[in-house]
């Protein structure tokens, strides 16, 4: 029976602290199930794993050139235009994939 140690005035108070709570909790999560946000999320996510296959196929580019620098490699070089052909053609493969999941999670 603590409650009814308490005065009106507390349970009031008490009251309006978890009112405040909830409809912070409540506005968190029509903020994160707003259509946009998600996109926005999404968006964000899709240029996260586009720049870190970017960051690994520069890492093998590099690796490249500096073998055709030592001469190591056959034919004296690579073609470069390949090079950015597979670059474009992985972050469009990425792409297309993170979209059909999202499509599928609808």
């Amino acid at each position: 029976m603590a409650d009814s140690a308490r005065s009106p005035d507390e349970l009031e108070q008490e009251i309006e602290i978890r009112r405040q709570r909830l409809v912070r909790t409540v506005d968190e999560l029509a903020a994160r199930a707003n259509p946009r946000s998600i996109a926005q999320r999404g968006a964000e996510r899709l240029k996260e794993e586009a720049g870190q296959v970017a960051r690994a196929v520069g890492a093998i580019v590099r690796s490249d050139d500096a073998v055709v620098e030592a001469g190591d490699a056959p034919g004296g070089g690579s073609d470069k235009r390949l090079v950015l052909v597979g670059v474009g053609a992985a972050v469009t493969v990425t792409a297309l994939i993170l979209w059909g999941r999202r499509r599928r999670r609808r």
